[in-house]
């Protein structure tokens, strides 16, 4: 398997990709190590999980260099990435202790009740190439701490990543027979649906999501689904600093270079403050630098598959068959590596691929509304559920269509975010369960009841 930098299409190195024997030699190691795993005092579970923490922070030059030469971020973006992991495991860190404490729930009298959480067994983390840290802890972490053997595999356009994490973990003193690394394309992730395993949790698309979730149904596993978004933002008639609400929009669309599942893929603009708000987004475009993700002033680097750069291209030649005009960008670079500019889309409408499909690219279509009512409408028109944002000058005028949207997270004046504290989860075809917080925890666990009496 070839692994390949996406600014240069140069070849990083070559990797030897698992087969049906190796997967299942690893299988079995997991099989013999996680119950002695689940043995070990929770505290001390915590304990390595630490100790992980304080090593992405000690290696982060290395792993910060190899996340952006194989999937093309800004290497300053890739220092962000593995901050942020960090806080997200200081979360767990903090808080699986509480969240997974037996609970007395009846104390007194002839019969005592208790609740407690026990792991699931060997769950399998098929993860995702745009944020492998971030997407990656939100699972692995958890499992871990909840007493699980994890079989992760990384995505092959971030493997070089995965094994950091593995060498790292092991380092940490989390114990090989409790996680193994599967290395490889599709066929892999299919030979892991094909094991015995425990639990199924998987970052992607949502095309591979229904099928891992229709392939693992008869198993009756726990099987936890974050997949894409079709994410809208709307800006009021009431926004004071219009400069500033384009900034955050266009933070939101280009950011890790579009490719975030919360990534701000739609835009709807009141009449009023329309032409103020595109004129500002796309000055601010303008100024953006498009090039060597390893270069400090580069504000956006290459896409991360080939393949992706020829599709948005396919939704802006679409969008502009059926009205639309491109106000800036539209175009693939002249050089090597997959660099698209940023482009922005005005004149659309919901006929067009660009507002309805996931792009997953530093592109966005910007429509013009002409009250509340139309905004909502437009914006509640998609399959996705992931996320959705509003920018307003009161809290109380934008709740009232916040309560409305059918997504797991909504944004008042902000957008692209993720809090550990908080659930992290679709509806629809974005998803099925949650990450992050107390729920994000327990979702690696399973309640045993006891009743008492004597």
């Amino acid at each position: 398997m070839k692994i390949i930098n996406p600014a240069t299409e140069a070849v990083i190195t070559e990797l030897a990709e698992d087969t049906s024997t190796s997967i299942n030699e690893k299988y079995q190691l997991l099989k013999e190590g996680q119950a002695a795993w689940a043995m070990v005092p929770l505290a001390e579970r915590i304990a390595c999980i630490a100790t992980f923490y304080d090593l992405l922070d000690t290696e982060k030059d290395e792993l910060a260099r190899t996340l952006t030469s194989e999937m093309g971020k800004p290497l300053q973006q890739a220092y962000n990435e593995i901050n942020g992991a960090r806080g997200r495991i200081k979360f767990f860190i903090d808080q699986s202790a509480k969240y997974l404490a037996e609970e007395w729930i009846i104390t007194e009298g002839a019969t005592k009740e208790k609740i407690v959480y026990e792991p699931l067994g060997i769950i399998a983390n098929i993860s995702a190439w745009n944020y492998p840290f971030l997407v990656g802890v939100n699972v692995f972490i958890p499992a871990l701490i909840g007493g699980n053997a994890v079989f992760y595999k990384p995505s092959e356009y971030s493997t070089l990543t995965g094994l950091h994490i593995q060498r790292l973990l092991l380092k940490a003193g989390i114990p090989d027979n409790c996680f193994q690394t599967a290395i490889g394309k599709g066929a892999v992730g299919e030979q892991l649906l094909q094991l015995p395993l425990d639990g199924y949790f998987f970052t992607g698309s949502y095309r591979t999501g229904k099928y891992i979730a229709e392939r693992v149904a008869s198993k009756l596993v726990p099987c936890q689904l974050e997949l894409g978004g079709k994410d809208p933002l709307y800006v009021m008639d009431d926004v004071a600093d219009i400069a500033n609400v384009a900034a955050n929009a266009l933070e939101g669309v280009v950011y890790n270079n579009g490719q975030s599942c919360c990534a701000v893929e739609r835009i709807y603009v009141h009449e009023k403050v329309y032409d103020a708000f595109v004129a500002s987004y796309v000055a601010q475009l303008q100024k953006l630098v498009v090039g060597d993700p390893l270069d400090a002033a580069t504000d956006i680097g290459p896409l991360s598959r080939k393949e992706q750069m020829e599709f948005l291209i396919s939704q802006i030649n679409d969008a502009e068959d059926k009205g639309a005009t491109v106000l800036a960008g539209g175009n693939m670079l002249d050089r090597e590596g997959y660099f698209l500019e940023p482009t922005v889309l005005v004149n659309v409408n919901h006929h067009m691929k660009i507002m309805m499909e996931e792009s997953f690219g530093p592109v966005v279509g910007i429509q013009k509304v002409a009250d509340d009512a139309e905004a909502i409408s437009l914006m509640q028109d998609t399959e996705y559920g992931l996320t959705a944002s509003i920018y307003s000058a009161t809290y109380e005028r934008a709740e009232v269509l916040m309560k409305q949207l059918n997504t797991g997270t909504v944004y008042w004046n902000c957008c692209d975010r993720v809090s550990a504290n908080l659930p992290w989860s679709g509806r629809k075809s974005s998803g099925l369960g949650s990450t992050l917080s107390y729920q994000g925890i327990r979702a690696f666990v399973q309640p045993k009841a006891y009743h008492i009496r004597g």
